[in-house]
């Protein structure tokens, strides 16, 4: 299992997976999601993008912290030999 900070942004036009905060857990990987931040939605649409970003299936993206925050940390099982490499290259885009 690895984990990876993240960013949300809620209520964006488009879903986007890319860039960079210097957020509460560290360096967050930036994940604009089209969903609002109510009821989890936009949680949940941040770890559907997350997992189709990494090439993983998104029930092995789990939330470990940040369930009403911005910041969230997920939980990657059974991740790719290059995950660090793929949040590195995501971190490095811009959105």
């Amino acid at each position: 299992m690895i984990t990876v900070a993240v960013r949300v942004k809620p209520g964006s036009s488009r879903t986007r997976v890319g860039g960079s905060y210097p957020g509460a857990y560290g360096p967050a990987l930036v994940i604009a999601v089209t969903a609002r931040a109510v009821d989890g939605r936009a949680t949940d649409a941040a770890r559907q993008a997350l997992a189709r970003a990494l090439g993983v299936r998104p029930a092995d993206v789990t939330l470990r912290t940040g369930a009403t925050g911005r910041d969230k940390v997920f939980a990657v099982e059974n991740p790719p030999d290059d995950l660090d490499e793929q949040v590195t290259r995501l971190r490095e885009s811009s959105l």
